[in-house]
């Protein structure tokens, strides 16, 4: 059986400034976001591009977008207990090489099989979030922490603005077919790599595991499935991924019923979802910011609450003004449901849990990315695209309503432990675990 006894050396902590650390990470996360959600943003017009008819296509879109997490959930596990026992560093340079594959192969594919397959192979690329977190959460000081997490946070929703602004600009503004764009992504994913592999230095956890790799695997995923309170913060992370990977996909169908097809679409496109990616990520450190002022519970509340009324009201609009501004709604209130959970786990777990939770903080994520798109998949072609929308407000309304319902404290604020010293969490005594949603 898997044990956890041998202390880590610090002299990782010491020599790796966190600062540049926290850059690096931060460029790679962005990068992924960038060549994901371009994915996500073209995929309608791509499967049309390669003659798809229009009635299969909203059952297509769907039914691609969770073929992204069917490989890669079994794996997460894995990836978390490998990179605690030998390399968290190794991990996330695989991660990179592995995206730059996925997104030449979708710049390659011409059938929708093909670009099937390709999405399949994201799964061998999931795993990083989570052991950047750990890493950056191990050499950060604790009075800077939650800040550097909420930073950190914003990297993903700055790719996702990124991706498809830039891909508009390269197709309505230079001309380039969607096939170069999904190249360019592989070639900036090689670059991240590289900066990751010559940029940082390794950064082990304050508790090596030793032991077999599919022990250390089970013994994670059960520690954190059988903590009440952990498994209550996956739970609710869970339900609000579950509403936005049923609608995300089907945002390009909306804008595109507003633009029809041809010259303009992809900017509008860029527009929607790019900017609301963009005011996603500066309002996730002042999401942090307003937790620790007036506690996580209710701005965890507030942000499903949202995003449950955006969802409802997107279908209805019939501008793309109007339709980016609650894009934009949306971006914000995703963006602060994720530093909320992030921050609570970085803080609030103690030293054993901690590495393992952060290794595992995108399994609700991954599992959402199954039966979100699939559930879209089903709902759509059943009730449309109106349909739809409507349902992921839902789930985003019964996330927020049975946090409302749980009795006792709130979701806890950060752990005051450490604050006001330059001492790194690593080095802090946990003030507790995280109270109960």
């Amino acid at each position: 059986m898997p044990t956890t006894d041998v202390p880590s050396p610090t002299a990782s902590r010491r020599t790796q400034d966190w600062r540049i650390l926290v850059a690096v990470f931060w460029v790679t996360s962005m990068v992924e976001g960038l060549g994901v959600s371009q994915i996500f943003a073209l995929l309608p017009t791509y499967l049309r591009e390669m003659g798809v008819p229009a009635s299969d296509r909203l059952a297509f879109i769907g039914i691609f977008s969770a073929l992204i997490f069917i490989v890669g959930m079994p794996l997460v596990p894995l990836w978390g207990a490998w990179a605690d026992k030998y390399s968290r560093k190794v991990v996330i340079v695989r991660s990179a090489l592995v995206e730059a594959v996925v997104f030449a192969g979708v710049a390659l594919a011409r059938e929708p099989w093909q670009v099937a397959l390709a999405m399949l192979l994201i799964g061998f690329q999931l795993g990083n979030t989570g052991i950047m977190l750990a890493g950056i959460r191990d050499v950060t000081p604790r009075v800077r922490l939650g800040t550097t997490i909420a930073l950190f946070g914003a990297s993903g929703p700055v790719g996702f603005a990124v991706g498809p602004a830039l891909a508009g600009i390269l197709i309505d503004g230079f001309g380039w077919a969607l096939p170069p764009v999904f190249a360019f992504s592989a070639l900036l994913s090689v670059g991240t790599a590289l900066l990751v592999t010559f940029g940082s230095k390794e950064v082990r956890p304050e508790v090596v595991p030793t032991g077999r790799i599919i022990d250390l695997a089970f013994a994670s995923l059960r520690g954190v499935l059988t903590d009440k309170p952990t498994r209550r913060i996956f739970l609710i992370f869970g339900i609000s991924f579950v509403a936005i990977q049923m609608s995300r996909p089907y945002i390009p169908v909306l804008v595109e019923g507003i633009t029809g097809v041809g010259p303009g679409l992809a900017s509008a496109i860029a527009l929607v979802m790019g900017t609301a990616a963009l005011v996603g990520a500066l309002v996730s450190p002042l999401g942090g910011v307003l937790g620790d002022r007036v506690g996580f519970r209710p701005v965890l509340v507030a942000a499903l609450g949202g995003a449950s009324a955006v969802l409802f009201l997107m279908p209805l609009v019939a501008s793309i003004g109007a339709l980016a501004l609650l894009a934009v709604v949306l971006g914000a209130a995703t963006a602060t449901v994720s530093s909320m959970i992030f921050g609570l786990l970085a803080t609030e777990l103690p030293a054993e849990r901690r590495s393992a939770a952060l290794n595992l903080v995108y399994l609700p994520l991954y599992a959402a990315g199954i039966v979100g798109p699939a559930a879209g998949a089903v709902v759509a072609s059943i009730s449309g695209v109106h349909g739809l929308f409507i349902a992921g407000s839902a789930v985003f309304l019964f996330g927020a309503v049975t946090i409302v319902r749980r009795r006792g404290q709130s979701m806890g604020r950060p752990a005051d432990a450490g604050a006001g010293t330059g001492e790194t969490l690593a080095e802090t005594p946990t003030a507790g675990v995280a109270s109960e949603l």
